[in-house]
């Protein structure tokens, strides 16, 4: 374990490398069991420096497949942390799941983490699931994605609200009927509501097809 998280000391920059920090989890993970991986992910988040921590919550990504534990500490301890950049990365780590075990497999935990009372874990469903109608499954059924994203057009959470809304012009861009039509249904009365609405519905109104 010293070795590697050694190794990440000396080839990680202090400048933020996102694409370091992807290039060394997976490189990690390819080489060792989804156990292995797990436990290296834990010692890395106890660092001190972020990008080493982010290695660390990739690793539990893709370990998660797996091992339910794994699951569980970026649901429930990752998702914790104070750094945004740490939860764009739980955003890639809960995607890199979904892929790993498939997206239609994954539903009941994308269902599950929408629900939850932690506003960064459903960003992270929201989030990390981006462009969802380029992802197997919900490229198929694109109807689906905008359900799930639709029920939380009330989210309390502006921060996942804004997600929410900027997720449905994503996939307005390719399938403009269907978001407009699931637009057009909504009760606008609630501010929170009308959030969501506005920025789904910027591509529509920009083309004139809201």
């Amino acid at each position: 374990m010293e070795n590697f998280k050694k190794h990440l000391e000396q080839t990680i920059p202090e400048k933020d490398s996102l694409k370091i920090v992807k290039k060394e989890a997976e490189s990690y993970f390819k080489a060792h069991s989804a156990d292995d991986s797990f436990s290296m992910g834990l010692e890395l988040y106890q660092s001190e420096n972020f990008q080493i921590q982010e290695v660390g919550v990739l690793l539990a990504g893709y370990a998660a497949c797996k091992n339910p534990d794994a699951l569980l500490f970026l649901k429930d301890t990752v998702s914790r942390h104070e750094s945004w950049k740490v939860q764009e990365v739980l955003a890639m780590a809960f995607d890199n799941y979904c892929k790993m075990i498939g997206y239609e497999n994954a539903m009941p935990v994308i269902r599950e983490w929408l629900e939850s009372d932690c506003a960064n874990v459903r960003r992270a469903v929201s989030e990390g699931l981006r462009i969802w109608t380029s992802r197997p499954y919900f490229k198929e059924n694109p109807h689906i994605a905008v359900q799930l994203l639709s029920s939380c057009k009330e989210d309390k959470s502006e921060y996942v609200r804004k997600s929410i809304g900027n997720a449905l012009r994503d996939i307005s861009k390719k399938y403009p009927e269907l978001i407009s039509n699931e637009l057009n249904s909504w009760d606008l009365s609630s501010k929170e509501i009308k959030q969501v609405y506005k920025l789904a519905g910027r591509f529509l109104e920009r083309t004139g097809k809201k």
